[in-house]
């Protein structure tokens, strides 16, 4: 490419300004990342083209994290590929291995809460054709709005018979609370500033993208001072920040007789264990659920289980300064470099980071092209196998066929 990358800027009010030619930082991944990463660079690029010729392209630029990182330069995630995402505002990644017997906890972890990406976004849509557990996978359209620094995945954790744990025990006895003995503890943070920019952005999002309501996930009945509190402090965020564009479900039924006004976006919450039903029961009830880290990690990979599985459903942790693209799924390692995995998630994945650049006609040119393809019923094994009389192909092929189609 002859036209030299720009970086994308953003802006004081945390808008994007996108160069024609953005350098964008990826990492491949591991176990099959490789395979994966190849076919949606592949329609990416074509989307890309086929919504804008040669005005526009993406500049790539690999960074690395993982085994790949571990292999080069001894460290799992690099200072270096930190520095290169937050110098150029949006990345995408293949999935990453969790070392094992020490080192990092968490590559993927890491990289959330040193980037300081405190919205794991996660849309759950059915495309037609994909094979489903449940009679009416159309009624998922569902986002996930899960907090990503805090709550148990803060990772404030004690050994059992450490002396920490027991110093930690110690203490808590001296605030009444009853400690087995022995126990391995874990710290639970919630704070009222964290849940706030989560819901902030949630409701937005409902706002921006036309959702009716905004559903604050907890488990409030039994934790009442960290979940309890992520609903009411939700309450609060929605009412100062959003005063006229939202209501409460108490206020839809006692004002308006169930029925919302055009433009308002509905504000109400649901206990964790009855949320999980309800999304099974009345998918149509709900558009985007807001929720602390725990509840959201099991929520939405429940709901992508809902329209076929996280072969399918994409994701992205985005915050104030940067946003990373992702695939949801893990490595796969028995697979690796056969060319055999569905690509799905991460050409979703990137998808995502089109819109979130404003490049919206890329994203539903490749939206399109991805649904056309599966419902050709030419896919990958994961599909194949539950898809009488379709056509099954590798990894690179199914990435093949889909920028054909963008192609024309």
């Amino acid at each position: 490419m002859s036209q030299k990358g720009q970086k994308i800027i953003v802006n004081p009010d945390k808008s994007l300004t996108v160069p024609d030619f953005p350098i964008i930082p990826f990492i491949e991944g591991d176990g099959t990342g490789p395979d994966i990463w190849h076919a949606t660079r592949m329609v990416l690029d074509a989307a890309v083209k086929a919504a804008f010729g040669e005005e526009k392209a993406i500049v790539w630029k690999e960074v690395l994290a993982g085994e790949k990182a571990f292999k080069q330069t001894g460290s799992w995630l690099p200072e270096e590929t930190l520095k290169q995402i937050l110098d150029h505002v949006v990345a995408i990644k293949g999935p990453l291995t969790t070392p094992v017997g020490g080192g990092i906890r968490s590559v993927n972890v890491a990289i959330r809460q040193k980037l300081d990406l405190y919205a794991c976004v996660r849309p759950v849509r059915h495309i037609p054709t994909v094979p489903s557990p449940v009679k009416e996978p159309q009624k998922v359209d569902m986002v996930v709005f899960r907090e990503n620094t805090e709550d148990l995945y803060a990772g404030i954790e004690f050994e059992s018979g450490s002396v920490s744990a027991q110093k930690l025990a110690d203490f808590l006895k001296t605030l009444g609370a009853t400690v087995p003995p022995g126990a391995g503890l874990g710290i639970k943070p919630i704070s009222r500033a964290n849940t706030a920019r989560l819901v902030r952005r949630a409701v937005a999002y409902a706002l921006d993208k036309g959702y009716g309501s905004v559903t604050l996930m907890h488990k409030g009945n039994i934790m009442k001072f960290t979940e309890g509190a992520f609903a009411k402090w939700g309450y609060e965020t929605a009412a100062e920040f959003f005063p006229t564009s939202t209501l409460t479900e108490a206020k839809l039924w006692e004002e308006h007789g169930g029925v919302a006004p055009k433009g308002k976006v509905v504000i109400k919450d649901r206990i964790a264990d009855m949320l999980f039903q309800q999304v099974l029961l009345r998918p149509e009830e709900f558009g985007v659920i807001a929720a602390p880290n725990l509840n959201g990690d099991y929520l939405s990979d429940a709901l992508a289980a809902q329209v076929g599985g996280l072969g399918m459903a994409p994701g992205a942790n985005i915050g104030d300064k940067c946003a990373v693209f992702e695939a949801t799924h893990g490595t796969a390692p028995k697979y690796a470099g056969q060319d055999k995995v569905n690509p799905g998630s991460l050409i979703l994945s990137g998808v995502m980071m089109l819109e979130h650049m404003g490049w919206d006609n890329a994203a539903k040119a490749l939206s399109k092209a991805l649904a056309d393809t599966v419902a050709s019923g030419f896919v990958t094994y994961d599909l194949a196998r539950q898809l009488p009389g379709s056509t099954l192909v590798k990894c690179s092929q199914f990435g093949q066929a889909v920028a054909k189609r963008l192609a024309g």
